[in-house]
């Protein structure tokens, strides 16, 4: 049997044509290749660029959602304290009134004039309560609520210097006494409440000029008077 042998020029050529070829295919397939079906084949460092940005897409409205959570959170937080202030403030404010409710001024309008422990040639001791300039007649109202105890001419038995007196019991222990009265309108013995007018102010007794003595003490008697002024004020009334 005889061999065929191929042209040299001839099989040079055939190789060149099969290496042009190979060399086409291998770019095809670097570049988008396709399936034997025909569909295209998306090269893979497209789809990780695709992956990447997707994913940051996904982290940045996590991050706005974490963001918003967080701006939501502080305000509920900061309407809560408002809130929790504004209740404060009106039970402080509830805890006020209900003081101011349970003491009142003894009289409306006034002058003040001697002031608690005040010394002078008027007082064998120093004063013992606080001076209100008033006309006569002006209502003498029942600082806080409680029960007369005494009630009467020579201080309701203080003594004269005090003229006319009432001395009212109140239920913290603390005891009221209004002084130099021109007309007693209570009784001992009688339940009186804040702001009820008890007299009228007058000029009697151991007195300068027309003015009511007002004493709050730790008894009913003379000599256990504290600071009426400091008093009131720690109840929520100011003079």
């Amino acid at each position: 049997m005889s061999k065929r042998v191929m042209n040299p020029a001839t099989r040079t050529a055939a190789v060149a044509l099969a290496a042009a070829g190979l060399g086409a295919s291998m770019v095809a397939g670097a570049g988008s290749a396709f399936a034997a079906e025909g569909q295209a084949v998306t090269p893979i460092a497209v789809t990780a660029s695709a992956a990447v940005a997707t994913q940051a897409e996904t982290q940045a409205k996590v991050a706005a959602q974490v963001k918003a959570a967080a701006t939501k959170a502080a305000a509920a937080k900061a309407a809560a304290a408002k809130t929790a202030a504004v209740k404060a403030a009106a039970a402080k404010k509830a805890v006020t009134a209900k003081k101011a409710a349970s003491w009142v001024k003894p009289v409306s309008s006034y002058t003040l004039t001697a002031s608690y422990n005040q010394g002078g040639a008027m007082w064998a001791h120093k004063h013992s309560g606080q001076d209100f300039a008033v006309p006569v007649g002006t209502p003498v109202k029942a600082a806080g609520a409680g029960t007369v105890v005494k009630a009467g001419p020579n201080g309701g038995g203080d003594g004269p210097a005090y003229g006319n007196a009432i001395v009212v019991k109140h239920a913290n222990g603390t005891y009221s006494q209004y002084a130099h009265l021109s007309k007693i309108k209570v009784h001992v013995g009688q339940k009186v409440g804040a702001g009820q007018q008890i007299a009228l102010s007058g000029n009697t007794g151991n007195s300068s000029g027309p003015h009511l003595h007002f004493e709050i003490r730790t008894t009913p008697n003379y000599g256990s008077a504290v600071n009426p002024a400091a008093f009131l004020r720690a109840h929520g009334v100011g003079i």
